[in-house]
Protein backbone atom coordinates (compact mmCIF):
# COMPACT_ATOMS: atom_id res chain seq x y z
CA UNK A 1 0.00 0.00 0.00
CA UNK A 2 1.40 3.37 -0.55
CA UNK A 3 2.53 5.36 2.29
CA UNK A 4 0.06 8.64 1.11
CA UNK A 5 -2.71 6.30 1.18
CA UNK A 6 -1.29 4.91 4.38
CA UNK A 7 -1.34 9.02 5.88
CA UNK A 8 -5.20 9.34 4.26
CA UNK A 9 -7.00 6.64 6.40
CA UNK A 10 -5.46 7.93 9.62
CA UNK A 11 -6.78 11.53 8.61
CA UNK A 12 -9.46 10.19 8.02
CA UNK A 13 -9.74 7.63 11.01
CA UNK A 14 -8.44 10.75 13.28
CA UNK A 15 -11.55 12.71 11.85
CA UNK A 16 -13.88 10.30 12.75
CA UNK A 17 -12.60 9.99 16.15
CA UNK A 18 -12.85 13.96 16.56
CA UNK A 19 -16.67 13.56 15.38
CA UNK A 20 -17.74 11.02 17.69
CA UNK A 21 -14.98 12.30 21.01
CA UNK A 22 -15.47 16.59 20.02
CA UNK A 23 -11.80 16.82 21.44
CA UNK A 24 -10.08 18.51 19.13
CA UNK A 25 -7.32 17.27 19.26
CA UNK A 26 -7.97 14.55 17.09
CA UNK A 27 -9.34 17.02 14.58
CA UNK A 28 -5.56 18.58 14.89
CA UNK A 29 -3.37 14.96 14.50
CA UNK A 30 -6.00 14.91 11.43
CA UNK A 31 -5.28 17.87 9.58
CA UNK A 32 -1.38 17.08 9.83
CA UNK A 33 -1.96 13.41 9.01
CA UNK A 34 -3.79 15.17 5.57
CA UNK A 35 -0.52 17.20 5.28
CA UNK A 36 1.42 14.17 5.57
CA UNK A 37 -0.42 12.29 2.66
CA UNK A 38 -0.06 15.30 0.60
CA UNK A 39 4.31 15.44 1.54
CA UNK A 40 3.82 11.24 1.07
CA UNK A 41 2.40 11.89 -2.50
CA UNK A 42 4.86 14.20 -3.24
CA UNK A 43 7.85 11.50 -3.34
CA UNK A 44 8.95 12.43 0.35
CA UNK A 45 11.37 9.64 1.76
CA UNK A 46 9.60 8.02 5.06
CA UNK A 47 11.72 9.83 7.68
CA UNK A 48 10.59 13.20 6.23
CA UNK A 49 7.01 12.45 6.15
CA UNK A 50 7.36 11.86 9.94
CA UNK A 51 9.20 15.13 10.36
CA UNK A 52 6.57 16.49 8.37
CA UNK A 53 3.80 14.97 10.84
CA UNK A 54 5.81 16.00 13.78
CA UNK A 55 6.17 19.72 12.41
CA UNK A 56 2.54 19.99 11.10
CA UNK A 57 0.50 18.62 14.38
CA UNK A 58 3.42 20.78 16.45
CA UNK A 59 1.72 24.30 14.01
CA UNK A 60 -1.62 22.99 14.68
CA UNK A 61 -1.56 22.81 18.76
CA UNK A 62 0.51 25.69 18.64
CA UNK A 63 -1.62 28.40 16.77
CA UNK A 64 -4.82 26.22 16.45
CA UNK A 65 -5.55 25.42 19.94
CA UNK A 66 -5.09 28.69 21.55
CA UNK A 67 -7.64 29.90 18.86
CA UNK A 68 -10.12 27.45 19.50
CA UNK A 69 -9.56 27.49 23.24
CA UNK A 70 -10.54 31.24 23.05
CA UNK A 71 -13.85 30.58 21.35
CA UNK A 72 -14.96 27.66 23.37
CA UNK A 73 -14.32 29.90 26.64
CA UNK A 74 -16.06 32.56 25.51
CA UNK A 75 -19.11 33.43 27.54
CA UNK A 76 -22.57 33.63 26.47
CA UNK A 77 -23.39 36.98 25.33
CA UNK A 78 -26.87 37.55 26.15
CA UNK A 79 -29.39 35.67 28.43
CA UNK A 80 -32.65 34.36 26.95
CA UNK A 81 -36.52 33.57 28.29
CA UNK A 82 -36.91 34.23 32.06
CA UNK A 83 -32.88 34.13 32.75
CA UNK A 84 -33.47 38.11 30.80
CA UNK A 85 -35.44 39.05 33.11
CA UNK A 86 -33.61 38.17 37.16
CA UNK A 87 -32.10 41.75 37.66
CA UNK A 88 -34.62 43.33 36.04
CA UNK A 89 -36.90 46.40 37.55
CA UNK A 90 -40.51 45.73 37.95
CA UNK A 91 -43.35 47.88 39.14
CA UNK A 92 -45.42 46.06 41.90
CA UNK A 93 -49.41 46.38 40.15
CA UNK A 94 -50.60 44.34 43.22
CA UNK A 95 -49.31 44.31 47.03
CA UNK A 96 -46.77 41.29 47.07
CA UNK A 97 -46.01 39.67 50.58
CA UNK A 98 -44.35 36.42 51.34
CA UNK A 99 -47.74 34.74 49.61
CA UNK A 100 -48.64 36.44 46.50
CA UNK A 101 -49.25 39.72 44.71
CA UNK A 102 -48.85 40.81 41.04
CA UNK A 103 -46.00 43.48 39.19
CA UNK A 104 -45.26 44.38 35.65
CA UNK A 105 -41.96 42.98 34.15
CA UNK A 106 -41.33 44.84 30.83
CA UNK A 107 -44.97 45.19 30.65
CA UNK A 108 -45.87 41.65 31.24
CA UNK A 109 -47.90 41.20 34.31
CA UNK A 110 -46.11 38.40 36.33
CA UNK A 111 -47.88 36.98 39.82
CA UNK A 112 -44.87 37.80 42.73
CA UNK A 113 -44.08 36.90 45.77
CA UNK A 114 -41.16 38.87 48.24
CA UNK A 115 -37.88 37.54 48.62
CA UNK A 116 -38.24 38.38 52.51
CA UNK A 117 -41.14 36.47 52.92
CA UNK A 118 -41.72 39.13 56.45
CA UNK A 119 -42.33 41.82 53.90
CA UNK A 120 -45.08 43.66 52.24
CA UNK A 121 -44.55 45.47 49.25
CA UNK A 122 -46.97 48.06 48.43
CA UNK A 123 -48.75 48.73 44.74
CA UNK A 124 -47.02 51.22 42.80
CA UNK A 125 -43.20 50.62 44.11
CA UNK A 126 -40.42 49.74 42.11
CA UNK A 127 -39.05 46.17 42.73
CA UNK A 128 -36.38 43.27 41.78
CA UNK A 129 -35.92 40.65 39.85
CA UNK A 130 -34.07 38.50 42.45
CA UNK A 131 -34.79 35.11 40.34
CA UNK A 132 -38.02 33.08 38.57
CA UNK A 133 -39.33 30.16 40.08
CA UNK A 134 -41.57 28.46 37.58
CA UNK A 135 -44.09 31.56 36.55
CA UNK A 136 -43.82 33.32 39.78
CA UNK A 137 -41.44 36.46 39.70
CA UNK A 138 -39.47 36.58 43.22
CA UNK A 139 -38.71 40.11 43.73
CA UNK A 140 -36.88 42.38 46.41
CA UNK A 141 -37.52 46.34 47.05
CA UNK A 142 -35.45 49.11 45.55
CA UNK A 143 -35.02 51.10 48.39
Amino acid sequence: MDPWLIWLIIAAVSALGEVLTLTAALGMLSAAASVTAGAAAVGLPLPLQFLTFTAAAAVTVLFLRPVAMRRMRRPQAARFGVDALIGKAAYVVAEVTGRGGRVDIDGEVWTARAYDETQVIPSGATVDVMEIRGATAIVYPRD
